[in-house]
């Protein structure tokens, strides 16, 4: 292989030569050879499928600190970065689609929702995990808790749930069906993750409850605590059926097999249910390793602050209490 000019290079690699000057500033594709005299730049042709391989990923936009990460990383790791940056991408847009919308029928005077509800979610990895697949996220339309399997792509599958249902504004229930549907086919493709989901997406004066798993939906109406979600678990299934006793559920060794889940089984199985709202409405969204660890009553003292003091303070008391498992939570206050 011989040495090309930066311009023979760069009409090569479908690039500019002033692109491959910035690639070598920020250390991502370094000349093969710089003539001392004239500061001249010359490129391998080895170099080539480097330089596309870079090419493209600026072409999606992604910023050049994350293209060096990637281009360090094996094909296989490399590619579920990339489609963990465009999850966070399409996510971005979803929302500033959202607050577009919001802002537009503010500003014109068509708004009647922009601000009659507070949010907040966070996660954390609990105190004996050094990786965390779940994922919550909230905002004046969508507020949901995700909770994929442990292993590399459980925290994909528990995103991509979450994603699906980010760019519904106003949706019915058909469409949240459909979004669901779409998830469960792009989370069987990630090498046997599953995940659950809980959630409640804006539909116009109402809203729809998704669920699917053992992460959980509760909701504080009138000082009274009302659990809205059932597990989907073998232990649940064995207390409806009268072979085991409540009590020993939240000890027994199989609490956490799930007989349902988004990725796994013949189909999406998802309880969908349209929901009132009333003023002071305070909804919560937790994962399992944050409500098998703190009481109820623990949940229902927290929702009496702002969202974010909320979530800030039940992840501490799970913390506290020597969660270890990842945990997720999400708040969503309708304003009295």
């Amino acid at each position: 292989m011989g040495l090309l000019t930066i311009g023979a290079f760069a009409r090569a690699a479908g690039l500019t030569a002033k692109a491959l000057r910035l690639y070598d500033e920020s250390g991502l594709l370094t000349p093969a050879a710089v003539d001392a005299e004239s500061g001249y730049r010359y490129y391998d042709e080895t170099q080539l499928p480097h330089a596309r391989l870079v090419g493209r990923l600026r072409g999606i936009g992604m910023p050049l600190a994350e293209i060096r990460s990637i281009c360090a990383l094996p094909p296989e790791s490399a590619a579920a970065a990339v489609t963990d940056y465009w999850q966070r991408v399409r996510a971005d847009t979803a929302a500033r689609a959202r607050l577009t919308s919001d802002l537009v029928q503010h500003l014109s005077g068509r708004d009647t929702s922009m601000n009659d509800f507070r949010f907040a979610a966070a996660t954390d990895p609990g105190t004996a995990r050094d990786s965390n697949e779940d994922r919550a996220y909230a905002d004046a339309g969508l507020a949901a808790v995700a909770d994929g399997t442990r292993g590399p792509y459980g925290g994909q599958a528990a995103a991509a749930a979450i994603d699906a249902l980010r760019g519904l504004t106003d949706a019915a229930l058909g469409d949240v069906a459909e979004a669901l549907g779409a998830a469960d086919r792009t989370i069987r493709g990630l090498s046997g993750a599953v995940t659950t989901l809980t959630a409640l997406v804006r539909h116009e004066t109402r809203l729809i409850l998704v669920h699917i798993g053992d992460t959980r939906a509760y909701l504080l109406r009138n000082g009274e605590l009302s659990l809205l979600t059932q597990d989907h678990t073998w232990v649940q299934r064995q207390v409806d059926q009268g072979k085991l006793d409540s009590a020993d559920a939240a000890s027994h060794p199989e609490r956490a097999l799930l007989v349902r889940a988004l990725g796994w089984g013949s189909g999406v199985e998802a309880d969908l249910a349209l929901r009132t709202v009333l003023p002071g409405d305070r909804y919560l969204f937790c994962s399992d390793g944050l409500h098998t660890t703190v009481p109820r009553s623990a949940l229902q003292a927290a929702l009496a602050g702002d969202p974010q003091e909320a979530v800030d303070q039940l992840i501490a008391a799970a913390r506290s209490a020597g969660a270890t498992d990842n945990l997720a939570c999400a708040a969503y206050f309708s304003i009295a």
